[in-house]
């Protein structure tokens, strides 16, 4: 069915409470496993069905922030949405004490139940109301962002239709864009910070509710981190910092080198060529229609996904003024529709929406007839490998999307990717110091984001901009308000790929089927057991990364 005519209606909180009762007294009835697992997919239709009219209204609301309609929905969900986590929370709390266990676990599977254990910790009727709140901040949030007005040479943009010019060939075009989005963010810097301020004392709050001295153990449960934890996560900032970033900043180098400047700026940071970064051929239709005749040549498992995705509009990535900001794959379960959200803005970045959000989507759409619904609960860096991957995988058909220039955005992105594991490791730092002493001021986290960069960005320049200079880049960053934790995940996630990068360029038919059994795995492991049976090294195992400096530095004749 075509998105525009899946029909929504507001989810009966109450209506679906006396669902969950009934579903528990059944659970607690059942004589056998079979009969519970019988009471167990009902639980996936109600739940499936509650996802879907919760994941239309948000997807109708990010299209339009000013639809009254669904902006209404979208607070309505912001309350309710905490009941129903606590309604899973109990009723998985009676599957787990179930006296059909073990029929259930087999059936089921060890990671299911172990997520279950972190579901536990995560939620709680006493820390319902704060919950509310948080919802509550992270939309003021991201609705200050995507109403954002920057005037631009007699236009009004929002700060997603700013990025060709922060990216612009010309020096001067890009200083002058940096210094209206900046602007932005320092007419409205209080106002972030007073969020952010509340946002990490809410949370703090939640976690010491629930028994802890902080938030980081319940962010923890709450990432479902079921097979790994803090220390591990502080080793892997170690191996960034002392194995990669060195090896980081000779390709920021090079690209200084590339781009003919004695040194480079923040205004030079994303640009990687001096006639000005590639970017797609055509319009957003004709990018589409690009993609579609990539994955159609790619393999046949990826041609019948993105016909379908194509033939039932789950796309919507024109960029306009009143859409939320950012990108993202969501899931529509009674449809068995992914469905991919982003904003076109005739950057590289519209092509990356084709590459890495479709490899999200590919993998759900590749197991979306799994009867077991627990293994499409896949941990974020699980998910966000699959996604990352996929960006290496397509780079054989980059022709179809950047026509002369295919051979520069290959660059780009392989460059690009590495570049990205310093900063996104440094965003996670930021989080677990903020997290771990909550009373820091605006000034003190501004401070610290500053001191990191040092650490892990160490050719930033800001000169010319007071803002940056004095720590301010983070607030820019949305997953530090909205997704908190989450973006560690994107950094192990870009170990896999860099992996596969290498594996593909000695066998790219031996990578791809790699490729496609962990998609085809999904949750059905933990992920320590995923990276075996795939054929990939554990980022956390010390010297992973060093390995992989070593076979990229013969890759660019480096060493």
């Amino acid at each position: 069915m075509k998105f525009q005519d899946m029909p929504y209606a507001r989810v009966d909180m109450n209506e679906v409470t006396k669902q969950f009762e009934d579903l528990m007294k059944d659970l607690d009835r059942s004589g056998s496993g079979e009969e519970a697992f019988r009471v167990h997919e009902r639980y996936y239709t109600l739940t499936g069905h509650v996802m879907t009219m919760m994941t239309i209204a948000e997807i109708r609301h990010d299209i339009d922030m000013t639809d009254d309609f669904y902006a209404a929905e979208q607070d309505y969900y912001d309350k309710v949405t905490p009941t129903y986590q606590n309604l899973c929370t109990k009723y998985n709390e009676k599957l787990y004490a179930s006296p059909h266990r073990p029929y259930l676990e087999e059936k089921i599977g060890k990671v299911a139940f172990r997520n279950i254990e972190l579901q536990k910790m995560s939620v709680d009727e006493k820390i319902l109301p704060l919950m509310e709140e948080e919802n509550r901040l992270q939309t003021q949030y991201n609705h200050l962002l995507a109403t954002a007005k920057i005037d631009w040479e007699g236009q009004s943009l929002n700060l997603s239709l700013m990025e060709p010019y922060l990216h612009n060939a010309n020096r001067s075009i890009r200083k002058k864009a940096w210094d209206a989005f900046t602007a932005f963010f320092v007419a409205n810097r209080e106002r972030l910070d007073d969020i952010y301020d509340r946002l990490v004392k809410n949370r703090t709050a939640q976690g010491q509710a629930m028994g802890h001295e902080n938030y980081l153990p319940l962010g923890y449960a709450r990432m479902i981190r079921n097979c790994y934890g803090r220390d591990d996560i502080a080793r892997f900032r170690k191996q960034v910092k002392e194995d990669y970033v060195p090896f980081a900043e000779k390709i920021h180098d090079a690209r200084r080198e590339r781009l003919h400047l004695a040194k480079l700026s923040y205004i030079d940071e994303g640009v990687y060529f001096p006639e000005g970064n590639p970017a797609p051929v055509g319009t957003p239709e004709e990018i589409l229609l690009a993609g579609r005749k990539m994955y159609n040549a790619l393999s046949p498992e990826t041609a019948e996904f993105m016909n379908f995705m194509c033939d039932n509009d789950l796309f919507d990535v024109l960029g306009r003024k009143t859409k939320k900001t950012g990108g993202y794959m969501t899931y529509i379960p009674d449809y068995k529709a992914p469905f991919i959200f982003a904003n076109f803005n005739g950057t590289s970045g519209d092509a990356d929406v084709i590459t890495h959000e479709c490899g999200h989507a590919f993998q759900g759409y590749l197991t979306r007839n799994d009867p077991i619904r627990e293994h499409a609960d896949i941990t974020m860096e699980t998910a966000e490998t699959h996604s990352m991957s996929m960006e290496f995988f397509t780079e054989p058909y980059m022709d179809l999307l950047f026509k002369k220039r295919a051979k520069d955005y290959v660059q780009m992105h392989f460059e690009d990717a590495v570049l990205f594991i310093p900063y996104g490791t440094m965003v996670d730092e930021f989080q677990d110091i903020c997290y771990q002493d909550p009373g820091l001021t605006p000034k003190m986290r501004d401070e610290v984001w500053r001191d990191l960069e040092k650490q892990y960005k160490p050719h930033l320049d800001y000169t010319g901009n007071a803002y940056f200079e004095e720590g301010g880049f983070w607030q820019k960053q949305h997953h530090i308000y909205d997704c908190p934790l989450y973006y560690i995940d994107y950094c192990i996630a870009q170990t896999n790929a860099l992996q596969y990068k290498i594996w593909q360029d000695r066998d790219y038919r031996q990578a791809w089927e790699s490729y496609l059994k962990l998609c085809r795995l999904s949750a059905s492991d933990f992920f320590f057991g995923l990276e075996e049976k795939a054929g990939l090294i554990n980022p956390f195992e010390d010297g992973c990364l060093k390995y992989i400096v070593k076979k990229l530095e013969e890759k660019l004749h480096m060493d």
